[in-house]
This record gives C-alpha cells, sequence and structure tokens, in this order.
C-alpha cells in the first residue's frame, strides 16, 4: 500500500520533473544555422495564404511582409466572389509575384488543396492572413530542409502589441501573449530534448512540395476522420504534423529573433473562444497521436509525457488542491515551525512555476509583471474551458472571427453508414495485410 508520503512524492515528480527538464532544454536548444553555401534560396519557396477575405489592410501588410523576404512568388486562396476583390487589388497594386486563386465555400483545408497542384517550387510556406514576417526569416526556415530528412519546419510566435490599448485590451493581450510564449517555451524545449513538438502552427510553416504532393497525403488530408463518426476538415497544421512523424520525416523549430513571426489574437473576451477552439483541437489531436497513431510513443517519448499527456493530466486548480492536501496529511505530526517552513517552500515552488516559464515576455515587458496574479487565475479558470472542450469535441466553431464559421458544416461532416462500412471493411482488409 501506498503512503500518503508515497503518493505526494510521485504526484510532485510527475508534475514538476517537465518543468525542470524543459527549462535545461528551452536554455540549451539551438536552431539550425543557416549554411554558408546554402542550396535552397528564398528562389524556392512558394508562400500559401488561405484567407476569408480578398481585401483588408491586415490582409496586404502581411503580403507586403512577405513579399519583401523574396519568395518566388505568394498564392492567396480566398473564397467566392472575394476573388474578383483580390484580384483588382493585386492589378492596382502592380503585385506580379501574387496569384490569386478561390473555392466555393469557406475551408482552409480546401484551400490549402487548391492551391497545391499550383506550386512550381519545392519548398511550400503555409501563412496566416494577419502575420507579419521579418525579412530575415527565409533562411532560417530554409536550413534546416537543406536536410533530406527533414519534412516540415516551423518557427517562434510573438503576438503583435496593440498601440495605445486600453485596459481590457491589455489584459487580453497579456493573456494572449502568454500564451505564444508557453508555446515557444515548449516547443524549443522539447525539439532539443527529442526532436518533437506539439504542432508545427500553421501560422507560418515550411513544407516540402513532395510530401504536399503525394496523392496518400492529400487523399487522407482531405479524407481524416474523428471517432469514425466524422469527418473532420478542421485541425490542418495537427493532421500535417501527424503525418510528418508516422512517415519517419523529421521536423524542426527554428526558435531565433531572425526567425520570429508576428500574429493577432483577440484582445477581447473573444480570446475565450479562442482557447475553447484550440483546446478542442488539442484534444482531438492528442488523443488521435497517443492512442490511434501511436507512433510518438517511440518516436518522442519525452514530448509524449511533457505535452501530449498534460492534456488529460494536466488540471492546475486540481493538482494544487491535491499537492497541498497532502502534504498537510504527510506533515501533520510535524513540528508546526517545520511544518509552516515545508508549507511555504511548497507554495513558493508552486508560484515560481507559474512564471518560469515566461520569463522571456517578462524579461522584454517588465510592467507586465503586475499582471502576474492574472495570468495564475486564469490558469485556473483555464480548466473549466478544458473541461468544456473535452465535453464538445464535435464542435469545431470559432466564434471569434467574422465570417470564419460559414464553413462550420463543413468541418465536421457525419459519415454515413453506407461509407462507414466502406471504411470499416478497408481498414480490416489493411489490417491483414500487415499480418
Amino acid at each position: 500500500m501506498f503512503s500518503c508520503h508515497h503518493v505526494f512524492i510521485t504526484l510532485f515528480l510527475y508534475r514538476y520533473l517537465r518543468l525542470a527538464v524543459n527549462l535545461l532544454g528551452f536554455c540549451m536548444h539551438r536552431p539550425i544555422p543557416i549554411p554558408g553555401s546554402p542550396r535552397l534560396t528564398s528562389q524556392n519557396v512558394t508562400v500559401v495564404i488561405p484567407s476569408l477575405h480578398g481585401d483588408g489592410g491586415e490582409l496586404w501588410d502581411t503580403i507586403r511582409s512577405i513579399l519583401a523576404t523574396e519568395p518566388y512568388e505568394i498564392i492567396l486562396v480566398t473564397v467566392g466572389a472575394q476573388e474578383r476583390h483580390a484580384k483588382h487589388v493585386v492589378k492596382e497594386l502592380n503585385l506580379s509575384k501574387v496569384r490569386i486563386y478561390s473555392v466555393s465555400q469557406p475551408n482552409k483545408r480546401r484551400q490549402m488543396v487548391r492551391a497545391i497542384p499550383e506550386v512550381q517550387t519545392d519548398i511550400t510556406i503555409f501563412a496566416d492572413d494577419d502575420v507579419t514576417w521579418p525579412s530575415t526569416l527565409l533562411p532560417w526556415m530554409l536550413a534546416p530542409l537543406e536536410d533530406e530528412r527533414y519534412g516540415g519546419v516551423g518557427t517562434n510566435q510573438r503576438l503583435r502589441r496593440a498601440e495605445s490599448p486600453n485596459l481590457q485590451q491589455r489584459v487580453w493581450g497579456y493573456l494572449g501573449a502568454l500564451y505564444l510564449e508557453r508555446r515557444n517555451f515548449d516547443c524549443a524545449s522539447c525539439m532539443f530534448i527529442d526532436g518533437g513538438l506539439p504542432c508545427l502552427s500553421g501560422r507560418t510553416v515550411a513544407y516540402r512540395t513532395s510530401i504536399l504532393r503525394d496523392p496518400a497525403f492529400t487523399y487522407e488530408f482531405t479524407h481524416e476522420e474523428w471517432l469514425g463518426q466524422y469527418q473532420l476538415n478542421a485541425d490542418d497544421d495537427n493532421f500535417i504534423t501527424r503525418w510528418l512523424i508516422s512517415h519517419g520525416q523529421k521536423i524542426s523549430y527554428q526558435h531565433h529573433k531572425q526567425a520570429e513571426v508576428l500574429t493577432t489574437l483577440e484582445d477581447n473576451p473573444k480570446f475565450l473562444k479562442q482557447c475553447l477552439r484550440w483546446s478542442r483541437s488539442n484534444w482531438r489531436s492528442n488523443i488521435t497521436s497517443m492512442f490511434c497513431d501511436r507512433h510518438i510513443w517511440t518516436h518522442q517519448p519525452w514530448s509524449t509525457y511533457a505535452v501530449y499527456l498534460t492534456t488529460v493530466s494536466h488540471w492546475a486548480f486540481i493538482w494544487d488542491l491535491l499537492l497541498i492536501y497532502l502534504y498537510l496529511d504527510v506533515a501533520r505530526s510535524w513540528r508546526s515551525d517545520s511544518r509552516d517552513l515545508g508549507l511555504a517552500m511548497l507554495a513558493g515552488w508552486m508560484f515560481s512555476s507559474k512564471f518560469l516559464k515566461l520569463l522571456g515576455h517578462y524579461i522584454r515587458y517588465p510592467g507586465d509583471f503586475l499582471l502576474l496574479p492574472v495570468s495564475i487565475v486564469f490558469g485556473y479558470f483555464h480548466g473549466f474551458i478544458k473541461g468544456y472542450a473535452m465535453l464538445s469535441l464535435n464542435v469545431t466553431a470559432w466564434g471569434s472571427r467574422e465570417g470564419a464559421d460559414d464553413d462550420d458544416a463543413y468541418r465536421m461532416i457525419r459519415v454515413s453508414q453506407k461509407h462507414q462500412e466502406a471504411i470499416n471493411f478497408q481498414n480490416s482488409a489493411c489490417y491483414s495485410y500487415t499480418q
């Protein structure tokens, strides 16, 4: 029988070992350097931008920042009548490197698949329509792809902070900035330790075009299923990351100031809807990775423990209460001064763990340290968001961007019984073949 003492130590180590090791991994991580005589240049790159819009200042600011890196061309894939608006702007601005295509219904996977056959270069980079690239980005993203073993490359991201924000914008923006900071930390540390990361984010990500053109990839990308009951047309970046891992392709993450992409997040209560969407996506993808694909258990054992398992096991409020309860039970026979000292040390460690991985943000913006209590309370509240997401995994709505949910009925389509029987037959045939 395990005593409370053993349970406390086990749970404490399970929760905080990953923080201690990831801190070491983050400090030791270095991006793959740019070679002296690179084989790949910006002229080997086509940038694909799936967008709901064909016009707007933010979209064209994104395109201008990408054009400054001198790619071979940009392919903008928009929706329906937006194509006409986009072509008009391209003509007005004389943007000879920008080609415009459209799909009939808004769906990012469909927009990506529309563009892939049009790509004429070895490397395809997908970018969101609200990012800002540094002029130095492409050499850093291409450096890992000099090695043929690498199939995908991600980069670190930071929030483009609002100018002269009001109090509400500053608080929500602060929480969004920490979300990206936390993600950068996890990606860089896990990449150093075992070459894994939670997901190559679609905000800006590079792939070998040959991988995207593989007919097997195209079919699976457009026929992914969730729970055997739904065809899933959301979570595109999660799917491609899993595909690379399961097909033996190495992935890289270039954490460097010159490879830092700026992006926008909601700076109002709609940020909660973004968090809910991200949480649902994490549940779906991580469950698939751990219990369906299962490649990560052998290919990325540390990332599996440090990132993937946290989806099902990390509930901050419950963990903190449980550890304090177990400690008080273990220390009940101690002298009061020793017990109080131990409790203070435990509370101090718990408190410091809330911001250690975020030190980079506080160093850049020391004034934000005053908002630390907000992030701690939000961390506990996020458990409720995560719990609700777990109970609504068949929902794919954004709820935070105008026009983004026009295609919601197509993101999660119930598979018909006849189609399901055909899938079951194919799966059983594949299983029999592999035996």
